[in-house]
């Protein structure tokens, strides 16, 4: 996550999918995995908040935070969507992500321990899970969020939601292998995917918090039709 992303319509519908989250009763903890702003024009897909008879109404409360933040010179700032319960009982992690690992590993612990007693961990890096390409102490490997990661917050009894970006893959292969890999990686996980057209939302959770999933899922079904659907794999 950048802050040059921020307010963007992939913005819109994270948050308003933690709000879903948040009304079903998860206490939910937010890793941003916030990187450095590097000049591209990325963020700038703002127009959906020019067409408010098009996407207003899947969220009214948000789109209007999200629009006054935008309007204001220092508009592109986390701070505008953490502030005043926007994700209610929401808590929230904002430390820039480090390359090293070393020093990764301490901004793990540094997180873990600031978001503990959250029941819902989201993982917002800025490209997905890791890649072979990108091991964890790379340069950009902070662009990322490791299997490892994941593992340690399964342990901590808190389901995931993980942001990903879709890459160059046939989208009906490379959902179903995400699926499989996180089944693989965290025990006794149900994973569902949740598709948006730019990014995918991979939820693995317990089931002990399947009652609440779904009222998240209902709830999600009706605010965000035709923009985020769950994705049946086989």
């Amino acid at each position: 996550m950048k802050h040059q992303y921020f307010g963007d319509v992939n913005d819109y519908v994270k948050y308003g999918l933690l709000r879903c989250f948040a009304a079903a009763g998860f206490r939910v903890g937010v890793l941003w995995m916030l990187t450095p702003e590097d000049g591209r024009p990325d963020g700038r897909k703002t127009k959906y908040l020019s067409r408010p008879e098009k996407w207003k109404h899947h969220d009214p409360h948000l789109f209007a935070v999200l629009s006054d933040a935008l309007s204001r010179a220092n508009g592109k700032h986390l701070q505008h969507i953490e502030a005043n319960g926007n994700i209610p009982h929401g808590r929230f992690w904002g430390a820039v992500v480090p390359d090293a690992k070393t020093e990764r590993t301490a901004w793990y612990d540094k997180a873990a321990s600031a978001l503990c007693g959250a029941d819902l961990l989201f993982f917002d890096p800025d490209n997905g899970i890791e890649v072979p390409s990108k091991p964890m102490g790379r340069k950009d490997s902070s662009k990322y969020v490791y299997s490892e990661e994941l593992q340690k917050a399964w342990k901590q009894k808190s389901s995931l939601l993980v942001f990903q970006h879709f890459p160059r893959a046939k989208r009906n292969e490379y959902i179903p292998a995400m699926v499989a890999e996180m089944r693989k990686r965290l025990k006794g996980a149900y994973v569902l995917p949740l598709k948006a057209s730019n990014v995918l939302f991979l939820l693995a959770h317990r089931a002990v918090d399947r009652p609440r999933v779904s009222e998240a899922i209902r709830l999600i079904e009706n605010r965000w039709s035709r923009r985020v659907s769950e994705y049946t794999t086989t």
